[in-house]
């Protein structure tokens, strides 16, 4: 099949482009207490775990490379599936599948609550990632498709301001729930469900979102190539990275070249299929392009801080469960307050960059803060460290995918927004595998070091082992707590350049003016975003010139993104 004959047949399935439903902002609000809450219990999901693992991964018996795939199972299934969760929003009924969604959320909740072992927890946790895939993707989505992007910014603030309530609650609710002797680690598990009853009852009675219908065929081998091809891929990375295998190995010879040929496959599955999962096109914007690639790199720094400081405060400072979740409060702050702030003053202005790269400034010095750590590190300059990457955090992490939401038209509006969390979750997954590979080569080599000039031997379980500080000799326990404070310093110190390059990317990206929904008519007929159409739009935007469109039967109007 030819290029040209493949845009023919793209043409021919065009839909009108889907208009902003006439809601008002009470109603935005209802459906926005639905969307929140499933939103809430997705990151709960993950935040609750994180001062139980260490507890968690004790009393199943697991090792450090367990521990770090306790969370790297869920990621990898929330990106393997995210894009074709978007691509489904654009042609499935979506309220349909927010409710599917958190329905398979609550099955591996429950499912991990009941896990035996490490292997049966991990499992459940890929479950469960699916779920929280769907969650996360679709609600940034279901606003997308409410809210005009100039009226989106404060609404998009209040999901920041939800991710950072999760993530504030999450480490305290879970070490209060493992430190209570009745409920254990599994209640952390249970904790999420009551709140994803509410959240499916809450959308079914305030979700209306107007659906069409269109008879096209399914894009079956891009969604499949895509997801084995990214999942072989994260597979090797995390494998290697926890020592099952050597990085230069036989099984990295054939788990490589596999991923290489799925990927490369999914890339011309795409460019030949009718409705592809990731249309390529959208990539010819320059705003998309350099949004996703700096989502990739902004994923590292969003998942570090959240997974090792647990780590740090638990065994490099000998603190309990809700005392670490306590000290993590400096991070959540800045994330829930610049979620907030940001988005009512895009709102109030129209512009967004800027939030952005003062974002991705301060997210490198949070960084590099935190890469000073040791043992001894006074709690004021650790929480000026988390407080900067909170705020770093609550700027980037809606305002990327808000950026790429109002570049594309509304056709394709899903797999734009998915793309953006695919790519940001592939990010997080990678670096969380090597880092965590990082850590654990880390804390072998310092712990033997350790105990060896203390002419002490290694506790049972060796370095592989998560330590409980509580119930060693004092000398152990300082011998740990140095290991443990060196090695996280040195993964904050390898993110700090990986953070950089997206902030790097951030400031290629070019401003596009948010619409307002009287430029509703700019995108009612059919629109093709291909190679020439999206580097006008970007042109468009950056001159002020108004382009005639032929596809409007209406007569001239502005590209998608021009300034009035």
């Amino acid at each position: 099949m030819t290029a040209a004959s493949v845009a023919e047949r793209r043409r021919q399935i065009a839909r009108p482009e889907p208009t902003y439903p006439d809601y008002t902002h009470q109603q935005i609000l209802k459906v926005l207490s639905g969307l929140l809450l499933s939103m809430f219990v997705a990151i709960l999901s993950s935040t609750v775990v994180t001062n139980a693992l260490p507890r968690i991964t004790h009393e199943l018996h697991g090792s450090e490379s367990s521990y770090t795939w306790v969370i790297t199972a869920t990621l990898l299934t929330m990106t393997a599936s995210t894009p074709i969760w978007g691509k489904l929003s654009d042609r499935v009924n979506r309220k349909l599948l927010m409710q599917l969604a958190l329905g398979i959320f609550l099955f591996a909740s429950c499912l991990a609550g009941f896990s035996q072992s490490m292997g049966m927890l991990i499992a459940a946790r890929a479950l469960q990632g699916i779920g929280s895939g769907g969650v996360m993707a679709l609600a940034q989505i279901i606003i997308g498709a409410m809210i005009p992007p100039r009226e989106r910014g404060r609404y998009s603030g209040y999901l920041g301001a939800s991710f950072a309530l999760a993530t504030v609650l999450g480490p305290l609710i879970g070490g209060a729930i493992v430190d209570t002797p009745f409920l254990g680690w599994r209640g952390c598990f249970y904790a999420g469900v009551p709140f994803v009853m509410v959240a499916f009852v809450v959308l079914q009675r305030t979700l209306h979102l107007p659906h069409v219908k269109r008879d096209i065929p399914i894009d079956y081998s891009g969604a499949l190539l895509i997801m084995s091809g990214v999942s072989t891929l994260l597979i090797w990375i995390s494998l290697a990275g926890s020592g099952a295998f050597a990085w230069i190995s036989l099984e990295t010879a054939l788990l490589v070249p596999i991923a290489a040929v799925l990927i490369i496959g999914a890339i011309f599955a795409e460019t030949r299929a009718t409705d592809p999962v990731i249309p390529l096109e959208i990539f010819a914007s320059r705003t998309v392009l350099f949004s996703v690639l700096a989502s990739v790199f902004m994923g590292v720094g969003m998942v570090g801080a959240t997974v090792f400081m647990g780590q740090y405060f638990q065994i490099a400072k000998g603190n309990s469960a809700v005392i670490a979740g306590m000290l993590t409060l400096p991070l959540v702050g800045g994330m829930f307050l610049t979620s907030l702030l940001t988005g009512r003053w895009i709102t109030a202005t129209g512009k967004w960059k800027r939030y952005l790269v003062g974002g991705a400034i301060s997210l490198v010095a949070g960084t590099a803060l935190l890469s000073t750590l040791s043992r001894t590190t006074p709690g004021l300059v650790i929480s000026a460290g988390l407080l900067l990457v909170g705020i770093g955090i609550g700027a980037t992490n809606q305002n990327l995918v808000l950026a790429v939401q109002n570049t594309l038209p509304l056709s394709q509006l899903g797999a734009g927004s998915s793309t953006v969390s695919f790519f940001r979750s592939l990010g997080s997954a990678s670096g969380l595998a090597v880092l965590g590979a990082v850590l654990t080569t880390q804390l072998g080599g310092l712990m033997r070091d350790g105990f060896a000039a203390a002419n002490l031997p290694i506790p049972p379980g060796g370095e592989h082992a998560i330590p409980n500080v509580q119930t060693m000799d004092p000398e152990t326990v300082r011998i740990i707590q140095d290991s443990y404070a060196t090695g996280i310093a040195s993964v904050f110190l390898i993110m700090v350049p990986v953070i950089a390059i997206g902030a790097v990317l951030v400031l290629a990206i070019r401003e596009v003016p948010l619409r307002n929904k009287d430029d509703e008519d700019d995108h009612s007929a059919p629109v093709e975003v291909g190679l020439d159409s999206a580097v006008a739009v970007d042109a468009a935007a950056a001159s002020g010139e108004m382009q005639p469109s032929t596809s409007s039967r209406r007569g001239p109007r502005r590209l998608i993104g021009a300034s009035r």
